[in-house]
């Protein structure tokens, strides 16, 4: 019988792979086997260049109330860009006086960053949740203390009102762009947007250079203090032209995508609007998301807009996949253009891997690419790419052209450090912050393990072997590993843990505290959508399915280091005012662990509570 031949639908992509050489105390060096392609001066000048080329081109689209598009060509994005820019120059903006950006993606959020950026004035775009969702506002607070803005931008001004008037420092200029906060002077955007251009922009712009601040993006540290990354127009610059040499399908034709990514976080503002702005394309900008009651929005923007490309996190691959294989129109849509799946920020399950593979060759008789990397918002963020071939969940690849990579021991595992003009040079007005990322060679320390997939073999990639500062010592002396641990434990949950945090520091076992997704525990329960969760994670059928979880992970564990012995699935979700969750989502173990200490006490109680799940008896 013959064997099946799948066809693989054709994107052109640049050499993916690199060289290695050993250093001295077991340090290895890693180059892309491709050079860097030279790249513009500024990131706006991609801007200038399209608006000369492609004026009638469409740039940027956003739903309106009444659900039609607002769009921007290329020509008309220049022209208000450059009017917002003439307008900052007038209030004599500049790096001592930056502007902070309090809301999400928008049109209108992104001439106020283009024009900053434009002639040189710093900004920096925060996380929204900062403003909406907290109660005491200290990681807002802290924002503003350190950037010292001179403008604050805030779309739809009535909405931070609240925030507005805890942290608006006197004297600071507030621009929105509809309903104004009651009892703060503002100044309307069309303000700013109807202002006449002179010579004095053209003379700002030409003084922007490589190393000009163009913005400026906070993270969470290990503290859950904000912390401000730099980013350079270099670093901005050659990030996409690294892009570019690697997925080359990108310069062919302008690449269309349809995105919700936030702009306060680099996946999103650097990555995916660097790169329709970098190579003339489109960006529909989304208004939803992928988590319950907002996704709709999202499918219905995907029923209409044929993205050439999809750069996106696990969970919203993981929410479409119902929707492909029930839609038509949508899985007829979403797959006609699709040259690329790529998934990023958190490791996709080998199940959903699959599911994608298979659910694209049943639509269009093509299996299409699906690739992953790694990056962060020091790395601005492309730094780690798989290739067309061989890759599985939890690899991370090889370095991106124009990158050094240096695997330095740490203990038992390799730290990967990274040296190149996409990497940051340091924090904002943090001197010692600075100092501390960066090694004696200059190589800026990731603080993420990686190891090769095969340990003989350098040409074999990398795989991602979790956060240095997140593993432990069992009161054994055995090493548990909580990147490897956390994604065991999800893979084996199948859907049910939205997260995990791994516990057990100078203890006999580990254990873990689980965040359960609860949509998919009250399908597993057959309980309404609206079943509280405290009454979701008691239900017989969800603490059974995560108990035989546990139990096989301990069954199949080749160590202490391996499985957990005690798990509690929590029904309270991780805080944001806490810093338990961070504004890219991810979970920060060291603030869970402090702030649910009782839990893990009950964790480890010599007799433990009714809840908690024992996955395998402690051996004496």
């Amino acid at each position: 019988m013959a064997t099946e031949t799948r066809r693989i639908r054709p994107v052109r992509l640049g050499t993916i792979a690199a060289g290695a050489r050993r250093g001295a105390n077991g340090v290895v060096y890693l180059t892309s086997s491709q050079p860097l392609g030279d790249y513009p001066t500024r990131i706006t000048d991609s801007l200038d260049r399209w608006a000369r080329e492609a004026p009638a081109r469409l740039f940027l689209a956003e739903r309106n109330p009444d659900a039609t598009w607002r769009r921007f060509t290329y020509a008309e994005t220049l022209e208000r860009v450059r009017s917002v820019a003439q307008a900052l120059i007038c209030r004599k903006l500049s790096v001592d006086r930056p502007i902070l950006i309090l809301s999400g993606n928008g049109i209108d959020h992104a001439l106020m960053a283009l024009a900053a950026m434009y002639v040189g004035i710093p900004y920096a775009p925060v996380a929204p949740a900062y403003s909406l969702q907290a109660q005491e506002f200290t990681a807002l607070r802290q924002v503003f203390d350190r950037m010292q803005p001179g403008l604050v931008f805030a779309a739809g001004g009535a909405r931070f009102e609240r925030a507005l008037r805890e942290v608006l420092p006197e004297g600071v200029e507030l621009v929105v762009t509809q309903s104004a906060p009651s009892g703060i002077p503002s100044t309307p955007f069309q303000a700013l947007c109807t202002t006449t251009p002179t010579a004095d922009v053209d003379d700002a712009r030409d003084r922007v250079g490589p190393d000009t601040v163009a913005k400026v993006l906070f993270t969470s540290g290990s503290t859950g203090r904000p912390k401000g990354v730099i980013n350079t127009q270099r670093m901005l610059c050659a990030n996409q032209e690294m892009i570019r040499s690697v997925l080359a399908f990108v310069g062919d034709a302008p690449p269309v995508l349809c995105d919700w990514l936030p702009w306060n976080h680099t996946a999103g503002g650097n990555h995916n609007f660097g790169l329709v702005l970098y190579n003339g394309g489109t960006l529909y900008i989304d208004e939803g998301k992928p988590s319950p009651g907002l996704f709709d929005a999202t499918v219905r923007n995907l029923r209409e807009v044929p993205c050439t490309a999809h750069f996106e996190v696990p969970r919203f691959y993981e929410m479409l996949m119902p929707h492909l294989r029930s839609d038509a129109v949508l899985r007829d849509t979403f797959f006609r253009d699709l040259k690329l799946i790529f998934y990023a920020a958190a490791g996709l399950g080998q199940k959903f891997w699959d599911e994608l593979r298979e659910v694209a060759l049943q639509a269009c008789g093509e299996e299409l690419l699906i690739m992953t990397g790694f990056g962060s918002t020091e790395t601005a963020p492309f730094a780690f790419t798989t290739g067309p071939e061989g890759a599985f969940a939890g690899m991370v690849g090889f370095p991106a052209p124009g990158l050094e990579v240096k695997l330095a021991p740490v203990g038992s595992k390799l730290e990967a450090r990274v040296r190149g003009d996409s990497i940051t040079p340091g924090y904002w007005r943090d001197e010692a912050l600075t100092a501390a990322a960066f090694d004696e060679e200059g190589f800026y320390r990731l603080g993420d393990a990686m190891r090769f997939v095969d340990p003989d073999d350098s040409s074999s990639g990398l795989v991602f072997d979790g956060r240095l500062a997140e593993d432990f010592k069992l009161s054994t002396g055995t090493w548990v590993s909580v990147g490897p641990l956390r994604a065991r434990i999800l893979a084996a949950a199948a859907g049910l843990a939205q997260d995990v945090v791994i516990t057990g520091h100078d203890r006999e076992f580990a254990g873990a505290l689980v965040f359960p997704n609860l949509a998919a525990c009250r399908e597993v329960a057959g309980l309404p959508a609206d079943a509280p969760a405290p009454d979701v994670v008691a239900h017989p059928a969800v603490a059974r399915r995560f108990h035989d979880a546990f139990r096989t992970l301990a069954c199949d564990s080749t160590g202490s280091s391996t499985f957990v012995a005690r798990a509690l699935v929590l029904d309270r979700p991780p805080s944001l005012d806490a810093r338990e969750i961070t504004d890219k989502g991810s979970i920060n173990q060291k603030i869970v662990l402090e702030q649910r200490a009782a839990l893990v006490e009950e964790l480890y109680a010599p007799v433990p509570s009714a809840r908690v799940l024992i996955a395998a008896p402690l051996r004496t």
